[in-house]
């Protein structure tokens, strides 16, 4: 690469990941530019309850989004429930277009530059690497980092996409104006998808399916007639969003000095609850590793922070193909609460504490 860089970084992608990165990177010293395509706020379906852990990592970058309290997760299937609070304080239910506006708002604050475009290529050499936007520019920077989230175009075309050997997932999630009735994260287990209803204000609440069956949103929720009976008599606040397949797998993370953050990275599935605070997570690692010239120690780094997220998320969720081990996890989750506890705040503390 031929002169000098405009910038230390650019971020390809403007949502928690990549926003969170750039705040980082700011904090940091370094010059860093996002590029996102979508100027307006960003919505996608996910269940929308930080963790404690969460709500710390954002409160460290200046951004406090307001929601609705969540004192823990509970576990109901049929007759039978679990219920565990969280050890640290509450998390928060909160909309992700309140999530992205407040982050967005402390990128606008840090006199970060969001440009509205799309990365068309990229080329590198061992001192940086050229970013060409699809509306022509030519952007030089010592590190790229991809955020462009769980279908990353980026990490297509550097090679890095593995293709999931397991049965694919996919969720939707839609909204009901209703005054929550919980100050959990309730999740409902049926023989094939789990629902998950989540406060995120005063009179919002979120709903989202978790399946390896294509069905609608209505036809799944035929399966939760506890859920379904609490919302009868309620409008849809918007319409169903969908997104899948949720497992995602990356050769690795870096690629000479590009970096993959957040979903970009890799993604097990949604069934935790952990996706804001491991793309948190791997926003401050990824920028200390740019900040140290040490690209590769992102990767382990990586490794480290998302051990425990892999290991649980990924053995409940193979676990739970099997019928017989669904159907004995809320009975289980309810004969031992001190179990079913110590899971839900392992999940709920900061990643990598």
């Amino acid at each position: 690469m031929t002169g000098a860089p405009d910038v230390d970084l650019v971020v390809a992608g403007g949502g928690p990941a990549g926003l969170a990165t750039a705040l980082h990177a700011v904090r940091a010293g370094l010059s860093v530019r996002v590029v996102e395509p979508r100027p307006a706020v960003i919505d996608k379906a996910c269940g929308e309850g930080l963790m404690p852990g969460a709500l710390a990592a954002l409160a460290g970058l200046g951004v406090d989004p307001s929601g609705h309290p969540l004192h823990g997760i509970a576990y109901r299937a049929g007759g039978r429930w679990a219920a565990a609070d969280f050890a640290a304080g509450p998390g928060r239910g909160v909309r992700r277009t309140v999530l992205h506006a407040g982050l967005r708002d402390a990128v606008d604050r840090a006199g970060v530059e969001v440009v509205a475009d799309r990365v068309r290529s990229v080329a590198q050499d061992a001192d940086g690497v050229r970013v060409r936007l699809a509306g022509g520019e030519a952007l030089r920077a010592r590190y790229l980092v991809a955020a462009d989230g769980l279908h990353s175009p980026l990490r297509r075309s550097l090679g890095l996409d593995v293709t999931a050997r397991r049965r694919a997932r996919y969720g939707l999630r839609q909204h009901h104006a209703l005054a929550p009735w919980t100050s959990h994260v309730e999740v409902h287990w049926a023989a094939d998808a789990e629902v998950y209803v989540t406060p995120v204000a005063g009179d919002l609440v979120g709903v989202a399916v978790l399946s390896s069956s294509r069905r609608t949103y209505d036809e799944h929720l035929a399966a939760f007639p506890a859920v379904r009976e609490r919302l009868a008599a309620t409008t849809p606040a918007n319409d169903v969003r969908g997104a899948g397949p949720l497992r995602q797998e990356a050769r690795r993370r870096v690629a000479g000095r590009v970096l993959l953050v957040g979903d970009a990275a890799g993604y097990v599935d949604a069934l935790t609850g952990e996706g804001v605070s491991l793309a948190l997570g791997q926003a401050a690692a990824v920028v200390t590793a740019i900040g140290a010239d040490d690209p590769q120690s992102y990767e382990q780094a990586w490794t480290s922070l998302t051990r425990r997220y892999r290991w649980l998320t990924g053995g409940l969720v193979a676990a739970t193909a099997l019928r017989p081990v669904r159907r004995a996890v809320v009975p289980a989750a309810s004969a031992l609460p001190s179990v079913f506890s110590l899971a839900v705040n392992a999940l709920a503390r900061p990643v990598g504490g």
